[in-house]
């Protein structure tokens, strides 16, 4: 008797080492991923971001750690945000989510809830953004203290902050930036409150600038964070009518972006505007020309080569998840053949399972098409708020949802001037007269005269109507 009961006391021992460590095995792992996650990401080293996420992966399958594969996700899911790539973000997300729905690590669920409120923000979807940020905080505030909690807290803290301010809630927003700034000494919240509270006043933002900018210089490091910091020097100086300092910064900003493009690929057109704008004011027409067409297809020659290496590296990545699936759907197969032969009497129950399975993989086939759906409708939102806003990006992102459209226009007059297939566009998405008037900035009368002229130079009879023609040209 004393033996069995000295027997169970030695199993319970083991059981509770063998939880514990492996708890601080998976502690190790989220750790070591985040750091090297976050210098991968910060420096622009998007290779080795690539391939330190798959090799996590791997990790964390052969550990069986499924919340593990979910920070993979969520990782790759942010660099396919900075890239644009807002539909592979999407399915990666819906990973994740699939993975920690069910999770007890509130930490795990926050780092989710913060990356996700930054892709519906990207998407101008504020106010959604706003509730993840707020279900990130509410969960980061459950988790236990460590250093990941301490650095997420500073990203929401910045994003809430950032959310505030642009809803014209300064004080709130500045609640929040003060927040960050207790916890990072990395310069960006000083840059932040800069950038959204204080950018009205000169000389306030001047003070917050100047202390991000000096702070990036001690560090001296040339990662995301030198970009913003120098760029916002270089926008402060061009504001004070410095223009030679302004040049000079934004130069620097724009030596940082070379080196950290590849992750921040779509931060480079700003800098490029900001040169414009700068060289307008310097007189310098030849520059000032040259930096508006570098802005004009900033995406169009940039995003190009980064678009497809990304999309082979994800499709790699992606197919390795599957293949990792089908080794486990095999798996189960194998165990239901073995509990058959073994306990017959399971088979209604197994079979019951395989239908479930079954059901839910048709269950998610649908949710992926309406995923793909949906991402393709947040593209069309995106054209028409960037028509609304007049913004020069419109016709680059209409190139790209409608290719064959221009062409055929091209084909009926090659010699149509960039702003009369703007003009085109806008009748494509069929705004009226007076939303094209309203948003471009002239009168209804010249849009009237711009519908004449486009109707001689496609040879549009009168009689058709200029909407149904456009409609039936694609």
């Amino acid at each position: 008797m004393m033996i069995r009961f000295f027997l169970f006391i030695v199993l319970i021992v083991l059981v509770s080492c063998n939880q514990r460590s492996r708890k601080q095995d998976e502690e190790n792992f989220d750790i070591s991923l985040g750091e090297k996650n976050e210098q991968f990401s910060l420096s622009g080293e998007y290779d080795s971001l690539v391939s330190l996420n798959t090799k996590y992966y791997r990790q964390a399958n052969q550990m069986g750690y499924e919340e593990g594969k979910a920070l993979t996700y969520v990782n790759l899911a942010k660099l396919n945000i900075s890239l644009g790539n807002f539909q592979k973000s999407e399915v990666l997300f819906g990973k994740a989510k699939n993975v920690l729905e069910n999770s007890q690590n509130n930490l795990h669920k926050a780092i989710f809830y913060t990356a996700y409120g930054r892709f519906n923000f990207e998407l101008s979807k504020t106010d959604k953004a706003f509730e993840n940020y707020n279900k990130a905080l509410n969960n980061i505030y459950k988790s236990e203290n460590s250093k990941l909690k301490d650095k997420l807290l500073f990203d929401i803290y910045i994003r809430l902050g950032v959310y505030f301010s642009l809803k014209k809630e300064y004080q709130k927003g500045l609640k929040f930036f003060q927040k960050a700034q207790k916890i990072d000494n990395t310069g960006y919240a000083e840059c932040a409150i800069g950038d959204y509270v204080y950018y009205r006043y000169q000389d306030s933002a001047y003070k917050y600038i100047a202390t991000a900018y000096h702070k990036t210089n001690i560090s001296g490091k040339k990662d995301g964070i030198a970009l913003y910091t120098n760029t916002m020097m270089g926008e402060w100086y061009f504001v004070d009518g410095q223009y030679d300092k302004a040049e000079e910064m934004l130069l620097q900003a724009l030596e940082i972006d070379k080196k950290t493009r590849r992750v921040y690929a779509n931060y480079t057109k700003y800098i490029y505007n900001d040169l414009r704008m700068v060289y307008e004011k310097k007189g310098d027409k030849e520059k000032a020309y040259f930096y508006l067409n570098a802005y004009t297809n900033a995406i169009d020659k940039t995003n190009i080569a980064i678009f497809t290496t990304i999309n082979k590296d994800m499709e790699s990545f992606i197919d390795e998840t599957k293949k990792d699936t089908k080794r486990h759907d095999k798996n189960v197969q194998w165990v239901i053949l073995l509990s058959l032969v073994g306990f017959s009497v399971l088979g209604i129950y197994a079979w019951r399972i395989i239908d479930i399975l079954r059901k839910k993989k048709e269950a998610l086939k649908v949710e992926t098409e309406k995923l793909k759906a949906k991402a393709d409708d947040n593209k069309q939102d995106e054209i028409l708020e960037l028509a609304r806003k007049n913004d020069p990006e419109f016709f680059n992102r209409f190139k790209e949802s409608y290719p064959e459209f221009i062409n055929k226009l091209l084909i009926i007059n090659p010699s149509l001037e960039a702003s009369e297939l703007t003009f085109c566009a806008m009748l494509k998405l069929h705004f009226t007269s007076k939303e094209i008037a309203s948003y471009t900035l002239i009168q209804h009368r010249t849009v009237q005269q711009k519908k004449y002229r486009i109707r001689k130079r496609l040879n549009i009879p009168t009689e058709t109507d200029i909407y149904h023609f456009f409609d039936n040209l694609v």
